[in-house]
């Protein structure tokens, strides 16, 4: 009524102090997907070589199973929006849940490869569905000025559950004797690693009861009051709740809903921007990341590093992982997104080559010479490292801000499809690439690298400080 400092406001503003703690803990929460997206992802690494050993199959049929998850990834992703949008982005966190129990406890009691592959599709379409949700819910509740930091904590609870994953994998093994097929509580060891998943599937399930639905849905579907309390809870009791709503509103009715059609054009079926989207999405799988996190223990095993300690070295990876994503954070506002992904690309062609030149070498007596094997094991980290301080990050930002408000959705519904079919094509191809030759299939991972730095300095263009108004 009154124009003093304590007049509610509406709009951008930060969160009250007092509400800070709370937004932090909702967003973790729903950050706990991104956990368990890592967590998954990553949790095959310890039971590649004893599914290979009890099944018996080659290198070919093994790969279809590590890499059918993401097959139901990509439909998980595909299906989600869509699904969140008609009953809630609460309700998809706790479907997922359920999806990710269901698939820890089948993969952990299979009666077949077959079935299997069935439970790793399961847990796929959960990933699907996790990477979708909780960056647009953190997004939705979050109050605009703490948006990017707290939109940050899924990437970080993604290299967090890869890195917590393989210590869990690395202690299971050393209790198991070293020995992926020994015995734990009744079962084999590599199945409890598989069934572990169950305990962080059940906290992220008890705890989506624990926050609240988005007010964006709770507007969307008529529920009013429960989004005046939602936006009193996570902006602050000094808010006009009225004008906050209704900004909602109008800028909901301002939506373009993007389709595939508003893609097509520019001569090559899509439109050039789409393109460069694409490019990166697959880039950034081509350089072969995931065989870092899903083969790695198989990786090391086969030029002679003892099982236990391959897991440790696995481990160990997932440590740099972390601090390359902690770095990536600090310095992507400030150094800019373009900068840090050619960083990144130099430092992987590095890593990446000196990788292929080690294991160019013979084994001696089932080992890699001394030099070769320790230039192998640090270029792996200085991989790993450079990766997740660029590309890791920043191709995610580049996709939130590169394109045109009226074909966002769309166009980034197309490139993160295209990374999950990449991410298939490299997982599924690699055991079949080692056996074949393993220093050569490095080579080709280094020659993605390099190809990268021309498709960043010709195509790519600078979103740092721009609003996403000016991407046309």
């Amino acid at each position: 009524m009154t124009s003093t400092a304590q007049a509610p406001q509406s709009g951008a503003r930060p969160a009250h102090p007092e509400h800070l703690g709370h937004v932090i803990f909702i967003a973790a929460a729903a950050a706990m997907g991104g956990f368990l997206f890592g967590y998954d992802s990553s949790v095959i690494n310890g039971a590649v070589e004893a599914i290979r050993d009890r099944y018996d199959v080659g290198s070919a049929a093994l790969a279809q199973v590590i890499a059918i998850a993401l097959i139901g990834c990509a439909i998980g992703a595909a299906t989600a929006g869509r699904i969140a949008d008609r009953i809630g982005r609460i309700r998809c966190m706790q479907i997922s849940a359920v999806l990710f129990t269901i698939s820890a406890v089948g993969s952990a009691l299979p009666f077949a490869l077959w079935d299997l592959a069935f439970w790793r599709v399961i847990g796929g379409f959960a990933i699907g569905m996790a990477s979708v949700i909780g960056p647009a819910y953190i997004a939705e509740v979050a109050p605009p000025a703490y948006r990017g930091r707290l939109g940050s904590f899924q990437q970080a609870a993604i290299v967090v559950g890869i890195a917590i994953s393989q210590l869990v994998n690395w202690g299971l093994l050393n209790a198991a004797g070293g020995d992926q097929r020994g015995k734990l509580m009744g079962i084999e060891a590599w199945q409890v690693m598989l069934g572990v998943m169950v305990v962080p599937a059940i906290l992220y399930g008890l705890l989506s009861f624990a926050i609240p639905e988005s007010p964006r849905f709770l507007i969307a579907v008529g529920k009013l009051d429960r989004a005046h309390q939602v936006l009193r809870e996570v902006e602050g009791d000094n808010l006009d709740l009225d004008a906050r709503v209704g900004e909602i509103q109008q800028a909901m009715k301002r939506e373009h809903k993007s389709t595939f059609k508003d893609l097509l054009g520019g001569g090559f079926f899509f439109k050039p921007i789409v393109w460069v989207g694409i490019g990166l999405s697959v880039f950034q799988q081509f350089v072969g990341i995931n065989v870092a996190f899903y083969y790695s223990s198989t990786l090391w095993q086969s030029v002679g590093v003892d099982p236990s300690q391959s897991f440790f070295y696995s481990f160990t990876t997932s440590i740099i992982n972390i601090l390359g994503t902690v770095i990536a954070m600090i310095f992507v506002d400030r150094v800019g997104r373009k900068p840090l992904a050619l960083i990144g690309s130099v430092g992987m062609v590095v890593g990446l080559g000196l990788e292929a030149w080690a294991f160019s070498y013979d084994l001696v007596d089932g080992k890699l010479p001394a030099a070769q094997g320790w230039t192998a094991l640090i270029a792996a980290h200085v991989f790993v490292l450079f990766f997740a301080l660029s590309w890791g990050v920043v191709v995610w930002v580049f996709l939130g801000e590169m394109f045109p408000n009226r074909i966002r959705a769309a166009a980034l519904g197309v490139a993160a499809s295209a990374q999950w079919i990449a991410n298939w094509a490299i997982t599924a191809s690699f055991p079949s690439l080692a056996d074949w030759n393993l220093s050569a299939t490095y080579v080709i991972y280094t020659v993605f690298a390099a190809l990268s730095i021309p498709f960043v300095l010709k195509f790519v263009k600078e979103t740092k400080g721009k609003s996403l108004e000016e991407m046309g």
